[in-house]
């Protein structure tokens, strides 16, 4: 299980991210890009995965981790169930969606 205040903290601790509103809800961006929002009234992330990446997560456990279900998922949005995702886990997909949007000089500090 991830806390929000845990995701959050996870978020900020990428080089150059920022907490910012987007609609009704946080985001955290690098150079202005979302790379992870959260929808803190139910406990869900939402990153941004290739459709590659995407894939290769949501075949670990579809009630964990699943593509949103509209054309946004079909763009590499993935929704995470923070109460059921472990730690480890959720950093992986974290990192993966700040490299997949980071500039490639930040982004390589963390593959």
């Amino acid at each position: 299980m991830i806390s929000l205040q845990t995701a959050r903290q996870l978020a900020l601790s990428y080089e150059g991210a920022e907490e910012q509103p987007h609609f009704e809800k946080p985001s955290f961006r690098v150079k202005k890009k979302i790379f992870l929002t959260l929808d803190e009234k139910n406990h869900v992330a939402c990153v941004k995965l290739d459709e590659i990446v995407q894939d290769i997560f949501c075949n670990i456990d579809k009630n964990i981790i699943y593509p949103v279900p509209n054309k946004w998922g079909k763009q590499g949005w993935t929704l995470i169930a923070l109460k059921l995702i472990k730690k480890d886990l959720f950093m992986e997909a974290l990192t993966a969606s700040y490299c997949h949007v980071a500039p490639k000089a930040l982004a390589d500090k963390y593959r």
